[in-house]
Order: structure tokens, then sequence, then C-alpha cells
């Protein structure tokens, strides 16, 4: 398959990247989210031979439908998905985000610590047993937009005081939909019903699930009791 691919000013191709991932023969940590990106990401690394180590951050556990994504993504790519809490998930509950008044004292009790996304990364390294060097790969792309096209003109494909890579940084969208249809995968149900990955707990996405989840909702609620303030705001 020809990559089409967008051209990021003095920074090579993010083949190269991938021939240097798979060359360098250790494995691969993705920051899996069941969003297109990251599913084309975990495809482009694993056609060039470079194993890849997913892990997907919840914000809420217990979500039926992200459960059910999972399972589809494990037996696709017969690889175990390990999951773990996402930061912003403790950020909501230490800034008390749609908490009732009488949560709060348990809230403040827990002192629940908030880790960096980079902490996380570090913690997850340790939990599979890779060393603190492996890097962890996403599905971020040039052509998302223009912030994310000037961050790769600036840094490139490799963040490498952060450990980050993009081995699909150059591609368009249109690359990415055609590697994930040319390898037989479906997209979530994300795509239909929100438009996009599921992300956060704000209306675009609690008010389509309260319809099309309502089990779903409910989980959500007992996390977030005021969550539907969102939706008469």
């Amino acid at each position: 398959m020809a990559e089409v691919t967008t051209v990021i000013r003095n920074q090579g191709t993010s083949l190269a990247v991938r021939e240097k991932l798979a060359a360098d023969g250790k494995p691969v940590l993705l920051a899996f989210s069941c969003g297109k990106d990251s599913i084309a990401a975990w495809l482009a690394m694993r056609d060039m031979g470079i194993e890849v180590v997913p892990a997907y951050l919840y914000y809420v556990p217990g979500l039926r439908f992200v459960d059910e994504e999972l399972d589809y993504f494990e037996q696709k790519f017969q690889t175990r998905i390990k999951r773990y809490p996402h930061p912003s998930l403790y950020r909501w509950l230490n800034n008390a985000v749609f908490q009732a008044p009488e949560r709060l004292r348990y809230i403040e009790a827990a002192r629940l610590p908030e880790p960096s996304y980079e902490q996380m990364w570090d913690f997850i390294r340790a939990d599979v047993g890779l060393d603190k060097s492996t890097w962890c790969a996403d599905g971020v792309r040039a052509a998302d937009s223009i912030q994310r096209r000037g961050a790769f003109v600036q840094y490139g494909y490799w963040r490498r005081n952060l450990k980050k890579v993009s081995p699909i940084g150059d591609w368009l969208k249109g690359e990415v939909l055609d590697c994930i249809s040319g390898h037989h995968i479906e997209l979530p149900c994300d795509y239909a019903w929100f438009g996009r990955s599921f992300d956060g707990i704000d209306k675009r996405f609690t008010k389509v699930l309260k319809d099309k989840a309502p089990d779903d909702y409910a989980t959500l609620l007992e996390w977030f009791p005021l969550l539907e303030v969102d939706h008469v705001r």
C-alpha cells in the first residue's frame, strides 16, 4: 500500500521513523485510545515487524461499550491491551467535577494522587516490565491541526525528553482509513455516536450515552452524580 502523506518541513518521513524502530528491535508502547489514528499506528508498526505493547487509559472504569471495543481489538490483534486510569480521572475527582456536596469531604480525605501523563507512562513501563527508555508511540498526525503541524516542524516525530514518538505523523486521514479497512478492522461505535473517539465526560459524549447506552450512563452518574448539569447549562 503506497503512503499518501503530508510533508513536514525538514523532518523526513514517518516511514523512516518506523524503520528506525524496527531496526532497534525493541518493544514499543502504544497509547491506544480505540481511535482511528491509534489503530492505524498499531497496524503500521506491526506491518514493520515492531512488537507493540498497547495500553488504554480509561476516563471512567466499567463502561461496557469501552470494554466491548477493547475486547474486539484484543481479538483482532491477538494482543492483550492493558488498562490503566487516565490522569484526567484523578484531576476530575480532586477538583470535585460534577460532584454532590456530600461527597467532598470523602474526596478530600482520600488525598488521591494527581499523576502527570508522563508519570503515568513511566508507571506503565514499570508495570509491564519495560525499560524506562522504551518509546511510547501515539497516533498524533501533523494534518490534524495547524498547531500539531507546527509542533512537528519544531520537534519532529521524536520527543526524546518525553520518550514519545509519532510513527504515522505525516499520514493524511485517507491513508489512515485505507490502512484500517485494508486490514479488515472496523471502527468502534464512537464514530457513529460521537463522530470521534470517546475522551471526556462533557455533554458531547454523555448526552449521547444517555440515549445509546443507558447502563453506561448510569455508571457515569455513579462517579459524577451531577453530570446532567452539563446537559442543561
